[in-house]
């Protein structure tokens, strides 16, 4: 049997998947973490990536490559995504990875991270009918694919993410009820791709702010991939949650059990796009995808 390993660089986190192949073309996890890095903290500024956060995103890459490599994988495949798409000198962090880690980052268009997140959503997730939503948002931007099972009819990328908003009305801390209805008006203008659209059968979440979210909900102090899968949100529990973060500092938010620690300063704008984005799809609730990007990577670049 063998193993390859996938790294998804983006605009809040690094991503490692570590998979096995069977001899029957299925996979097995052998390893799945994220690196909370803040790539694109400041990027809104001056468009550029800080020295800083390209350090410790170039540590996070190097660590994960070396547990990929102790875990005896053939090859590895890395992708960036909008914070390497957005910045001027993106070409400093691709180089110094490919210089210090002996990985090639390649930059992916916002089309094709939406294709692969649909790909690991649906086959994930066992979907075999309707139409249905399925939206990936992250850091740095969020990707929505049209469709149906086996049927992809539309997708596209917006920079909207929680980084973004999170800077832009101070969601890193306790907020009034105002701010959050300030950020939720410009996060639904940036989001006007989505009006008029008629209801989907189905609306699958994924990325990080959506996975601690269903973690939140069921108050893990361990988080288990299998248990977040499937999980459903409602808007009452993405309200319950919006309220929890806007009262709370960045500190008090870190002792909810099953928020990841590094998530709590942009975990209050991640729940204001969950909760825009389930008004404008007319929807009460969204099927959570433990399976994103990097799976669906893994899957059509190495079967």
């Amino acid at each position: 049997m063998t193993r390859y390993a996938v790294i998804d660089v983006g605009t809040n986190s690094v991503k490692l998947h570590v998979g096995e192949r069977d001899p029957g073309g299925g996979w097995q996890t052998i390893a799945d973490r994220a690196e909370v890095t803040r790539l694109g903290e400041g990027l809104d500024d001056g468009g550029r990536l800080s020295a800083e956060a390209i350090a410790r995103t170039v540590a996070a890459i190097g660590d994960m490559a070396a547990e990929a490599r102790r875990d005896g994988v053939d090859a590895i495949a890395a992708v960036g995504t909008a914070a390497l798409r957005i910045a001027s000198n993106a070409n400093e962090l691709v180089d110094e990875v490919r210089e210090r880690c002996g990985v090639e980052i390649e930059v992916i268009p916002g089309e094709e991270e939406a294709r692969l997140a649909y790909l690991a959503a649906t086959s994930g997730l066992g979907v075999d009918s309707g139409s249905l939503v399925v939206f990936d948002t992250g850091g740095g931007s969020s990707q929505f694919t049209f469709g149906a099972p086996n049927r992809i009819e539309e997708q596209f990328s917006v920079n909207v993410g929680a980084a973004r908003f999170t800077e832009e009305f101070g969601l890193d801390g306790p907020v009034p009820p105002e701010t959050v209805v300030a950020a939720c008006r410009a996060i639904a203008a940036d989001l006007s791709r989505l009006d008029g659209r008629a209801p989907a059968g189905l609306v699958i979440g994924m990325g990080g702010g959506i996975t601690n979210m269903a973690a939140v909900k069921h108050g893990l102090e361990r988080y288990d991939p299998e248990v977040i899968q499937g999980t459903e949100l409602d808007t009452t529990e993405v309200e319950r949650q919006i309220e929890l973060y806007r009262t709370r500092s960045a500190d008090e938010r870190r002792a909810l059990p099953g928020l990841q620690p590094k998530r709590a300063e942009v975990i209050l704008a991640g729940a204001c796009i969950v909760r825009t984005v389930l008004e404008k799809l007319e929807s009460d609730n969204l099927v959570v995808s433990d399976r994103g990007l990097r799976h669906g990577l893994l899957v059509e670049r190495f079967s």
